[in-house]
């Protein structure tokens, strides 16, 4: 018998016919003998529709009471499951954030659980029924309902399994598994049997959208093994875990990308120790978040031209605190939102020479140009024209053999 967590994103709980599917799945995992902990998102489409109903009645609608408003979904999927496992003959019951209590810390809509009372629900388990639980918010230590951001359903499961010390985390979606590249846009994306947490970190940090990255960082941090299957098939998914147990016999495992960067250059930018810190520390006061950094230095090294890229959606804010800036000197200020993040990922790239000229030359080879670029260990990230996104990935994915 196996203690396990068991989370079913919105697609699969997207209808009443898929939260009945959902029910059978949980029965036979709870007729093999295993205590469940089920976390539940909303129904899909259902958070964008309460948002839609913030909007319709304020632009700048109160954080808190949004955060209650949003938390419904969750909620109704709760009964919902709870209710169909009783019709089938399972003993459940489902407990709301306030009921656990699932605390959380820091501002509304962006909180994160840092813990949640087990007795009750381990007495429960005991007495072999079933849990059911919200995902993606908690309450605060002031009694205000929060959440924890987008796609934080992730995030309850992982910590549900690391106070519950749960035998296995198991997401279920609507893909049968992680891919080695968006199976939508590359047909002959192969589907990954095994990847380590780094490698995984990476992949959703870069825009793969099966697992929240603060999701996977918890479960890095506390060594809990994560599996991604799907909800619709019964083919084994993808399991993640610790790097000593992955094959490195390819050097790339994936290729990953986002659409939703803008880049900007300052040129002239005045060069003395400090320059950087004046720009940037602004923009994180402002929560902005910079990801990649360039700098040329002029040959008579008076001047440089530094050249970042920040979300899409911060780029006007950006601009605005840059040209309220009085600390920094510089010649223009200029930006392109027309700009894409291709990767590729692999923790077999430390050990595997040439990878970088590899990405190099067969990005040449369709003629697409490279705006800019970060390394890490496992990770290469270039910014390319937007327009060329495509192209990247599927030379990308032939040339490191992931078709």
């Amino acid at each position: 018998m196996a203690k396990k967590v068991l989370k079913f994103g919105g697609t699969s709980v997207g209808t009443i016919e898929r939260i009945l599917h959902v029910a059978n799945i949980v029965k036979k995992e709870h007729l093999a003998g295993n205590e469940l902990i089920v976390i539940v998102s909303a129904m899909s489409g259902k958070t964008n529709e309460l948002i839609e109903h913030s909007k319709n009645i304020s632009s700048d609608f109160d954080k808190r009471e949004l955060d209650v408003l949003l938390s419904s979904g969750e909620q109704i999927t709760c009964a919902l499951l709870a209710g169909a496992l009783i019709e089938i003959g399972i003993n459940s019951k489902s407990w709301l954030n306030w009921q656990i209590p699932i605390l959380t810390e820091g501002k509304h809509s962006n909180s994160r659980i840092i813990n949640l009372s087990v007795t009750k629900i381990n007495d429960y388990l005991t007495k072999k029924g079933v849990v059911i639980i919200p995902g993606f918010q908690g309450i605060s230590k002031n009694g205000d309902v929060t959440t924890i951001g987008r796609g934080g359903s992730d995030a309850t499961a992982v910590a549900v399994a690391k106070i519950f010390k749960a035998d296995s985390c198991e997401i279920y979606t609507d893909v049968d598994g992680v891919y080695s590249s968006d199976p939508n846009k590359i047909p002959v994306a192969k589907k990954i049997d095994k990847i380590s947490y780094d490698e995984m970190l990476e992949m959703s940090s870069l825009g793969a959208k099966v697992m929240q990255s603060s999701a996977v960082q918890t479960a890095m941090m506390y060594n809990i093994p994560l599996e991604v299957k799907s909800t619709f098939t019964d083919r084994p998914g993808t399991k993640i875990f610790s790097q000593e147990n992955i094959d490195y016999t390819k050097s790339v495992t994936g290729v990953a990308y986002s659409k939703d960067d803008a880049k900007i250059t300052l040129t002239d930018v005045e060069d003395k120790p400090g320059v950087a810190a004046s720009i940037f520390e602004p923009l994180s006061k402002n929560q902005i978040n910079v990801d990649m950094v360039i700098q040329n230095i002029s040959l008579d090294q008076k001047t440089t031209d530094i050249t970042f890229t920040v979300k899409r959606e911060d780029l006007k804010k950006t601009i605005d605190i840059i040209k309220r800036n009085k600390n920094i000197v510089y010649k223009d200020i200029s930006h392109n939102d027309k700009v894409s993040k291709v990767s590729i990922v692999g923790a077999g790239m430390v050990s595997t020479p040439g990878v970088t000229y590899k990405m190099f030359k067969g990005l040449a080879e369709e003629k697409i140009n490279i705006l800019a670029i970060s390394t890490s260990e496992i990770k290469l990230s270039v910014i390319i024209n937007e327009q060329d996104t495509v192209e990247a990935i599927k030379k990308l994915h032939t040339i490191f053999e992931l078709d």
